[in-house]
């Protein structure tokens, strides 16, 4: 799949003004969620039921508890229960039907080939005779745990045997629909991520920032207002605004007043059309007389840059997660960093010691696809694939004459899209120190 032609669609749709008049922002964003949802219903959902070998997929709501997927899907209103069911009857497309939702944003969203009572799962299911049906049942993926255990009790006892006895989890299915990428969504993933970039570097400058005046929980209240002003979510609480010193973390998003000499860190993520970002930013509070970051900290900061690029080019599509961190680490030994635990440097002032986090990003700013990052224990064994988007997320600790030999933690992430090239960014990575003066 080739994708290098999406950046040029992402800046020509960031730089349209929406047209004037009542709710045509909220149609417009309708109109695109509904294009996305269609684009992985026809290109994305045949192929991934069937390398899962699910014949059906299942999905219950209800009303006020609509669960993870409910944007994915289409929204809808359920008085009581209701059912997405995707039905795989052969040919190239998947049957979609919705049993017992409706409502304005469904009905007209040209997604659903039916809409059936609620009652009528049951006969619904007999007539299709699925032999392996897909449920909302994990242990490891949140958003592929939707289904209650009362709800689940309820489908057995509604379908009755065999269908009953057919139930197996969804959890792979639902990482695939979700982790594999169609162009309209990737465009979509892209504003986003540039909304955060703007606003994050717009934070981290003297617009937002005096020093000796300012809080770390200012600068978080204001980038919350910004994602108020523009209708945008989250996947996250507020945004970590930090300070960090020779000794680690000092205090995030508190009243502590930003001082010069101050190295400032953040991060954070916005949510739109249903993508999410996850990204980070970083900022030297000038003391008075200085006009850029000391040595010792641009020189950190470098060692980063010069790691995350080994990093973006070491990752390719085609193989297990587990298999890329490995062949990213000895790319990174060979460049003569060093790999550590997290949060555990070595005392070698010579040497810029590494952890990685390449985790699954997307319709939260944690994904549920293949992710290179040891927090994602189930999802470190999925295959890449092209498509994936990916935060690129690693920690450099460098030592600091200026701290005294300790070491900096320099983080960075930013996000991007793996396609059959390899690592493409979505929006320029950060590449500089953003200087408060």
């Amino acid at each position: 799949m080739s994708l290098g032609w999406i950046a040029v669609v992402v800046g020509v749709l960031f730089a349209a003004v929406p047209e004037e008049g009542l709710g045509q922002e909220s149609r417009r964003r309708w109109e695109r969620l509904n294009r996305i949802r269609r684009d992985k219903f026809d290109r994305v959902l045949p192929e991934v039921m069937r390398e899962n070998e699910i014949d059906m997929w299942i999905v219950m709501i209800r009303e006020a508890n609509y669960g993870t997927l409910h944007a994915d899907l289409g929204f809808g209103y359920a008085s009581t229960d209701g059912f997405y069911v995707f039905t795989d009857r052969g040919g190239d497309r998947i049957e979609r039907a919705a049993l017992g939702i409706d409502g304005y944003h469904i009905e007209q969203s040209r997604a659903y080939d039916l809409f059936e009572p609620v009652d009528r799962l049951a006969e619904f299911v007999r007539e299709r005779d699925p032999q392996r049906i897909g449920v909302n049942l994990s242990r490891a993926i949140g958003p592929a745990d939707t289904l209650s255990h009362t709800g689940y009790l309820q489908l057995q006892e509604t379908l009755g045997e065999p269908y009953s006895g057919r139930l197996v989890s969804a959890e792979k299915l639902v990482s695939d629909f979700r982790s594999r990428r169609v162009a309209s969504e990737i465009v979509a993933f892209g504003e986003a991520a540039e909304i955060s970039r703007t606003l994050a570097e717009r934070a981290f400058s003297n617009e937002v920032i005096e020093p000796g005046v300012t809080a770390l929980e200012d600068v978080a209240w204001w980038l919350m207002d910004r994602q108020f002003e523009q209708g945008l979510g989250s996947s996250f609480g507020m945004p970590s605004v930090y300070v960090t010193g020779p000794q680690g973390i000092e205090a995030i998003s508190t009243d502590r007043i930003i001082q010069r000499g101050d190295l400032l860190m953040l991060d954070w993520g916005v949510g739109y059309l249903n993508m999410y970002t996850d990204m980070k930013r970083m900022a030297y509070v000038l003391k008075e007389g200085e006009s850029e970051a000391p040595a010792g900290l641009q020189h950190a900061f470098d060692q980063g840059r010069k790691a995350r690029a080994i990093i973006a080019n070491a990752i390719r599509a085609g193989i297990p997660a587990s298999q890329s961190e490995k062949e990213i680490y000895a790319a990174l030994a060979e460049a003569g960093f060093q790999q550590i635990e997290f949060n555990q440097p070595t005392d070698d002032p010579d040497t810029t010691d590494i952890v990685i986090g390449c985790h699954s990003v997307g319709n939260t700013g944690h994904g549920i696809g293949p992710s290179i990052a040891f927090f994602n224990p189930v999802r470190f064994e999925y295959v890449l694939q092209s498509s994936n988007l990916l935060s690129i997320e690693l920690f450099a600790y460098t030592a600091m004459p200026e701290w005294g030999g300790k070491k900096a933690r320099i983080p960075l992430e930013d996000d991007a899209v793996l396609t059959e090239r390899g690592i493409e960014w979505l929006v320029p990575a950060n590449e500089r120190i953003l200087l408060v003066r």
